[in-house]
């Protein structure tokens, strides 16, 4: 991962918009996680700035600063032409006051080192005849250029950037000096960092603005004129045109802004289809005052161009210009090694999508990239995973609830809030006696079902579970369940067919019944028999005992 730029795993929601805005794909999704491709991202910005979750973050240097600061040595500020598009109505004055309260020594304008620059652009044209020549200020498209279009760098021009012309010219004048740049570009970031000894630490606007926030340093609007700064254009689009004499013979100078149009021309430029051509290029859409750490968030780029240009003067800084040698930067191509798959495993690959035929690689985007098999060959290089599909999970989902539905012993039955049956599988047919689907769908439910239960449902958003009742119409009973989804916009009904154990819950009452009633007529026959043989005992006993008296006394006589 770059280290200007991390990411706050905790935040990141897997939605897969920072790889569908990645102009370079640079990022690797794995464990439903974000993971920026440092070898391979060009700082564009892009991720941090459309992350809904903010689960990218800029590395803050502030701290780094602080301790430049208090190193004792003096510390020059570098300021981006672009903060007049940051800090409404805020002129240079006003900022060197306020960052000199931050303990600064001095604020410049990194316009001045842009002065030294377009001069070097005009001495290349008129003195070295190059065929195509592309700025080289913006160190994402630097990047670019080295990691996805190595041919094309004998095209940029080796030339030092403003941020590094002005801060080394800083140094020159001043000793011991260490450099501090602010700006609105992460890139600068990585640029300082690794053309060591020039910049000694880079600020965003953002970054600054927490500082003097926290410091309760106020900036107070002021703007001077200054004719003077005409380099003061270098931030917005065809600024640095603005700025150049354009009279090389035989050369056409134009601007070209945005990743998308960059990586196109130069595409055209590798395979030759450009000549005789001064390119100013920048990776932001509306050059440097689109940039990904602007505060505004690119929500006004007519007013901020507007501020640029009322800022900025008709003519250059009366600076002396520096030897070419001084200025001079050399580009190496940055290489990248990511393996391609053969026919065979992109086939395989396409398979475990779920693209069978050509026919549906429906090259979506959905999952960042433009083509199915561009996905088919992030995943073979470990960046993607298949579920990062939204036609493939779809499709995946439907088949798997459709095999559930179609096999399911319930019923089952999906209503819209107009009571309209919009679903209905085999089971649910079979238990109101239809033919078909059609025979039912898109009909009020009131044809096949009462319809109080779904209203009660549909009032309240409270579910019913388990209601067994009775369908007289089919004669069936059945454990009815209805819940309401997707917010109360639809109604699932799940009907089991309880008609079975109904009618073996009658048989087990008719023999519960039954058994009563012989049991009673057992009891009530038992009784009646042991009353005739009491009755019997009785009567025997009692002509026992008169039989016995009269022997007691017969013999009591003698």
């Amino acid at each position: 991962m770059p280290g200007c730029l991390t990411l706050k795993k905790s935040n990141c929601k897997n939605c897969y918009k920072c790889i569908r805005h990645c102009p370079v794909k640079s990022i690797r999704f794995s464990g439903n996680q974000a993971h920026i491709i440092g070898n391979e991202c060009v700082l564009c910005g892009r991720c941090f700035v459309v992350c809904p979750q903010h689960a990218k973050e800029i590395v803050d240097d502030t701290e780094k600063v602080k301790v430049l600061i208090q190193s004792g040595d003096p510390v020059i500020v570098s300021l981006a032409p672009s903060f007049i598009a940051n800090y409404d109505g805020v002129g240079i004055e006003s900022m060197r006051n306020a960052l000199k309260r931050l303990g600064f020594s001095d604020v410049e304008e990194t316009a001045l080192g842009a002065t030294m620059v377009k001069r070097e652009y005009e001495r290349l044209l008129g003195e070295e005849k190059r065929d195509v020549v592309i700025s080289s200020c913006c160190h994402t498209v630097n990047l670019l250029m080295q990691k996805y279009f190595p041919c094309a760098l004998p095209y940029l021009a080796d030339v030092l950037s403003p941020m590094q012309a002005h801060c080394l010219q800083i140094k020159q004048r001043i000793p011991h000096a260490k450099t501090v740049f602010i700006g609105p570009c992460v890139a600068k970031k990585d640029e300082a960092e690794h053309y060591a000894g020039i910049v000694d630490a880079v600020l965003t606007f953002e970054e600054l603005t927490n500082w003097m926030q926290a410091e309760a340093i106020p900036l107070v609007q002021e703007t001077s004129a200054d004719p003077e700064s005409r380099a003061r254009f270098f931030p917005t689009a065809g600024g640095i045109l603005k700025t150049m004499v354009q009279d090389a013979p035989g050369y056409t100078y134009l601007a070209i802004d945005g990743m998308e149009n960059c990586i196109s021309a130069l595409q055209d430029i590798e395979q030759g289809k450009i000549h005789h051509c001064f390119i100013e290029m920048s990776a932001c859409t509306g050059s440097c005052i689109g940039g990904p750490v602007m505060e505004k968030h690119h929500r006004s780029p007519v007013r901020d161009y507007l501020a640029v240009s009322q800022y900025a003067g008709e003519k250059d800084f009366a600076l002396p210009q520096p030897n070419a040698a001084v200025l001079r930067k050399h580009f190496v191509p940055i290489e990248q090694r990511s393996a391609l798959p053969s026919e065979t495993e992109m086939r395989e690959l396409l398979r475990a999508m779920g693209k069978f035929k050509p026919s549906q690689e429906l090259n979506c985007g959905s999952c960042g990239y433009d083509t199915c098999r561009k996905k088919a060959v992030a995943i073979y290089q470990g960046k993607a995973e298949i579920s990062m599909c939204l036609p493939y999970l779809m499709e995946k989902a439907q088949n798997v609830s459709d095999i559930i539905a179609r096999n399911s012993p319930n019923g089952i039955l999906m209503l819209n809030d107009r009571l309209e049956v919009q679903q209905i599988n085999p089971a649910a047919l079979k238990i109101m006696n239809l033919r078909s689907e059609s025979s039912i769908l898109g009909d009020q439910v009131i044809r096949v079902l009462d319809p109080i239960p779904f209203m009660k449902v549909k009032n309240t958003g409270r579910g019913l579970y388990h209601e067994r009742t009775y369908l007289a119409e089919y004669d069936r009973y059945v454990e009815q369940t209805i819940v309401p989804a997707e917010e109360g916009r639809m109604l699932l009904c799940i009907m089991r067919d309880v008609s079975t154990e109904e009618e073996a819950r009658r048989q087990k009452e008719e023999i519960s019944r039954q058994t009563v009633e012989v049991a009673d007529k057992v009891v009530d026959k038992q009784m009646r028999i042991v009353q005739e043989i009491a009755s019997l005992l009785g009567e025997t006993a009692a002509e026992t005992k008169i039989a016995l008296t009269k022997l007691k006394e017969s013999i009591a006589h003698e």
